[in-house]
């Protein structure tokens, strides 16, 4: 017979039922086994964790090189518009997103189009210039910002093209063009907005900007007149190009300026393309005469 001891209690217990305690070494022994069966079992789940890590990382770096090659891939082989000259066969857009339209009849001053209407996000440019390099970068930054993820969606946009810089009238008009950019001059505030065309797919579920300098606004579809040019644009080509335009339209027996229309430019490349290839364009709003 052995005895099992517990406080103030003494049991009597047949020998064949005990449980004999072992040694303190064996269990020291075996608590060491049991910690260093954990620490092999927490290695191998750790490195299943790493790997699967790893993988990932992996799997991210390759689908973000392939998005980069995709998106260089639209920059290092352009698209073209049909040309009337050979200043027009030399320039070339980025393959990205613009807004839609129609040709309606085209001549050897301009082109008449037909636009589709679309979305943009604006903001108020500093300065007194449409096309000043310091306020034109502020603005493309702010707008960036929304585009790449600064909205309530936290979801990042595609680029579209071109950029427009617009002037408008007092009363703030809705714009058109393309994207991704657009500069409109207010002339009774002395401003000019600048506009990102957003990617048509949103329609209008865009997300909303967190940046309270940024609007999103509608712009309906309407019929412009069209001047395509090359190389970079400042606001003294603008004037000029414009005032030609709407001398041409004057000859037009189709179509006349609209009452009240105001220019608006087009960028459609990036600052790095060389200026004999770049695409820019002024439109003015035209309507149909009456018969």
């Amino acid at each position: 017979m052995s005895r099992s001891i517990y406080p103030s209690i003494v049991t009597l217990v047949p020998k064949s039922m005990a449980t004999e305690r072992p040694p303190s070494s064996v269990v020291a022994t075996r608590r060491t086994t049991a910690a260093n069966n954990m620490s092999a079992l927490e290695a191998r789940v750790s490195l299943i964790f790493a790997l699967a890590s790893q993988t990932t990382s992996v799997s991210q770096r390759r689908r973000f090189l392939a998005d980069l090659a995709t998106e260089t891939a639209k920059y290092v082989f352009p698209k073209r518009f049909e040309s009337r000259n050979l200043e027009e066969a030399l320039m070339s857009v980025p393959d990205l997103e613009t807004v839609r339209f129609k040709v309606l009849t085209r001549n050897d001053q301009y082109e008449i189009r037909e636009l589709e209407p679309y979305f943009v996000a604006e903001t108020t440019m500093p300065g007194k210039y449409g096309f000043d390099l310091n306020g034109a970068s502020q603005s493309f930054n702010v707008l960036a910002e929304y585009l790449f993820g600064k909205n309530t969606l936290n979801e990042t946009m595609e680029m579209t093209t071109p950029v427009l810089t617009r002037k408008t009238q007092s009363e703030g008009v809705a714009m058109d063009m393309t994207t991704p950019v657009i500069t409109k001059k207010l002339e009774d505030e002395d401003k000019w907005k600048m506009s990102f065309v957003m990617p048509s797919k949103y329609g209008s579920n865009l997300p909303l900007p967190k940046n309270c300098a940024v609007t999103i606004k509608e712009v309906p579809g309407r019929t412009v007149a069209v001047v395509a040019f090359s190389g970079f644009v400042s606001d003294e080509d603008v004037i000029s190009r414009e005032s030609r335009l709407r001398n041409s339209l004057k000859n037009d027996s189709q179509y006349k300026v609209k009452s009240g229309a105001s220019v608006e430019v087009a960028q459609y490349n990036p600052p790095f393309t060389l200026p004999f290839t770049r695409r820019n364009e002024i439109s003015l709003e035209v309507e149909r005469k009456q018969e």
